[in-house]
């Protein structure tokens, strides 16, 4: 038992440039189109799509909620936030890349808007707990937001404090840990993780919100 503590200890500490895994300078293999959709999961996308990278602990849950949204175009699961470069999913589960788990978002936003998404986000998990969501323990799973501006970053900001506010509303002081920041590299996570449960529908699906809902008006 100490053991384990210890290592769930580990891995829900940031490593740093010294620290972090090497990795590789090659991508690693992943599909090429979406399983629902066929959709390319690589650029280019159609003129006019957005992008935002969505962390919310497990990316098999996440995913399949966001391809279901109407107006996304397409989903990608995949690790961001990170140092190590092409980092595996074995890797990136020793908390030593620094990523998380993330899912790839294009959308059309003459379809959905990013507030939409943003509350869709919010109240699909529970973005109070830090380097985790439930049983799922480490970096990887933390709560993360990924924008490509700063018009963006500064509406994620509005709604994550609105959010906050909610929480408050509702009788819970704990804090929002999301990460807001910039998107930098994104790494395609491998073939069997993409779009994994239209693949295995009865496979594990770790999504499990507040109950608050996320005011976006």
């Amino acid at each position: 038992m100490m053991f384990f503590s210890a290592f769930n200890r580990e891995k829900t500490v940031m490593p740093s440039t010294d620290t972090a895994l090497p990795g590789r300078s090659d991508p690693i293999p992943t599909a090429e189109r979406h399983f629902v959709n066929g959709r390319p999961l690589a650029p280019p996308y159609p003129d006019g799509m957005k992008e935002v990278q969505f962390g919310m602990g497990c990316f098999w849950g996440a995913e399949r909620l966001l391809w279901q949204t109407p107006g996304v175009y397409v989903t990608v699961s995949g690790y961001a936030g990170g140092i190590t470069p092409n980092p595996t999913y074995e890797e990136t589960c020793t908390g030593l890349t620094g990523h998380a788990e993330v899912v790839r978002v294009i959308y059309d936003p003459e379809k959905v808007s990013l507030d939409d998404l943003l509350k869709l986000f919010f109240e699909a998990h529970d973005p109070t707990q830090g380097m985790r969501q439930g049983n799922d323990i480490g970096t990887t799973y933390r709560s993360a937001i990924y924008l490509e501006d700063a018009e963006e970053l500064k509406r994620a900001e509005t709604v994550r404090d609105r959010f906050q506010q909610a929480l408050k509303a509702s009788g819970r002081d704990d804090l929002i840990t999301t990460e807001i920041a910039k998107a930098g590299a994104f790494y395609p996570a491998e073939d069997y993780h993409q779009q994994y449960l239209a693949k295995n529908p009865a496979g594990y699906c770790g999504l499990k919100g507040t109950g608050v809902s996320c005011p976006i008006g």
